[in-house]
């Protein structure tokens, strides 16, 4: 989950609990007609749920606040109390930290990468293009061989260099199909090198595939990916 997701994030928490409070105080099923009727527990379970949906996004980018401050910030929201600063401030010091924690975790990921593919490069059958990417055989095809203009049907599963698994059509018991110019340059590239019919493992430096943003919280900035990939069908 990226910083604007956990903003986004934040304020539907926010908008929640409004939603909530306004209910309430039009007298809804379980209030008082005075306010919202929510006890201790409930009141708990709610902190419990915005909680656990802020760890989890914190967590997928290594990122570690002091719990504390943010305990002040949520109270000083909750009540009203005049804050520290206000909020485009506020969002834009989240901002600025994030892409700061991104930069350096980036940088330590790019490194990597570039010592894996170095090293993978002088490796028995391995191919390497003009552009950086690198390709291995595992079963060559005896089809046509697609255009950057065709639409293709594969079966696949997507790695990152420590061996994690990030995608997979194959758990989905079902071919994906897609054109093969709205996909990564990596794959855009690598699928035209293949025969119908063949099973070729690509390793994607991160310039072609999802560059210094990343993809989600599985796939970090500046990743090289490593695809095994099935080419079954030009389909047009």
């Amino acid at each position: 989950m990226k910083y604007r997701n956990l903003l986004t994030f934040a304020a539907l928490a926010a908008a929640v609990i409004t939603a909530i409070v306004f209910t309430g105080c039009k007298g809804g099923s379980g209030t008082s007609g005075e306010g919202v009727n929510f006890n201790n527990d409930a009141s708990y379970a709610l902190g419990l749920n915005i909680g656990s949906g802020l760890r989890d996004g914190l967590a997928a980018d290594g990122v570690s606040p002091n719990i504390n401050e943010l305990l002040k910030g949520m109270k000083d929201g909750l009540t009203g109390k005049t804050p520290r600063f206000d909020l485009m401030e506020a969002r834009n010091i989240v901002e600025s930290t994030f892409d700061a924690v991104m930069a350096e975790k980036g940088a330590k990921v790019l490194e990597e990468g570039n010592a894996f593919l170095a090293e993978n490069a002088g490796k028995p059958g391995i191919s390497i293009t003009p552009s950086g990417l690198q390709y291995e055989v595992l079963v060559e095809g005896t089809g046509q061989r697609p255009s950057e203009e065709n639409v293709v049907k594969v079966h696949y599963e997507g790695r990152l260099i420590d061996g994690s698994l990030f995608d997979n059509s194959y758990e989905y018991q079902e071919p994906v199909t897609f054109p093969l110019n709205g996909v990564i340059p990596g794959w855009t590239e690598g699928l035209q090198l293949m025969p119908v019919g063949s099973k070729y493992k690509f390793y994607i430096p991160s310039e072609l595939g999802y560059g210094a943003y990343g993809a989600g919280a599985s796939v970090p900035p500046n990743a090289v990916l490593i695809f095994t990939v099935e080419l079954l069908e030009i389909v047009e």
